[in-house]
């Protein structure tokens, strides 16, 4: 996962924010919070949508579904690309620099990693 500094959240948020308004969709809560900001906002046809930042710069995004008829859900044919950290109690932190998205704003990627 890959770390988003406290200067690049804007950016990313942004870039979500303008897709989405793009796409159609009805931005419902823009929270500014410089450290944990987060955006939601619901489709044409009822899904919820969020992208908020968390501990260490860490992007969640979550989906919630109108109301639907439970149905049954076959299982998956692929295997994981990613660890699924089964048994883990707290969700791993960010653990990979992007020499933009991680970047504290400077101007110098070196001075991000420190």
């Amino acid at each position: 996962m890959t770390e988003i500094s406290a200067a690049r959240r804007g950016n990313l948020l942004g870039v979500v924010d303008r897709f989405w308004r793009k796409s159609g969709y009805r931005m419902t809560v823009i929270n500014n919070d410089a450290e944990y900001p987060a955006i939601y906002a619901r489709t044409r046809d009822g899904f919820g949508v969020r992208l908020r930042i968390g501990g260490k710069g860490q992007a969640f995004f979550q989906v919630d579904t109108p109301c639907v008829r439970e149905s049954e859900v076959a299982d998956s044919t692929s295997k994981a690309t990613a660890p699924l950290y089964e048994g883990m109690e707290f969700i791993p932190r960010p653990n990979i620099h992007s020499d933009f998205w991680s970047a504290d704003g400077s101007g110098s990627a070196a001075a991000s990693r420190s």
